[in-house]
């Protein structure tokens, strides 16, 4: 069982990634190429089902053209 912490944490890498692909205009099988992640784990990160290493939010960052930061930091408005 994940913590309360980890949860939210997957929440917000799940909805930036999201905003940043769609600004690329990247579908999550293009994201999948160009990070060398699989499809379907992309999948299970933008539905905040795992917590990726970071090797991989670093690769997804790289692939989206963003900070590692930007990926993992709460947007506030």
């Amino acid at each position: 069982m994940i913590d309360e912490n980890e949860l939210n944490f997957r929440k917000i890498l799940a909805l930036n990634m999201r905003v940043a692909r769609a600004r690329k205009d990247y579908t999550q099988e293009t994201l999948a190429e160009l990070s060398g992640i699989s499809f379907k784990h992309i999948t299970k990160i933008e539905n905040a089902k795992v917590t990726p290493n970071i090797y991989f939010v670093h690769n997804i960052a790289k692939a989206l053209d963003v900070t590692i930061d930007e990926l993992v930091t709460e947007y506030k408005k």
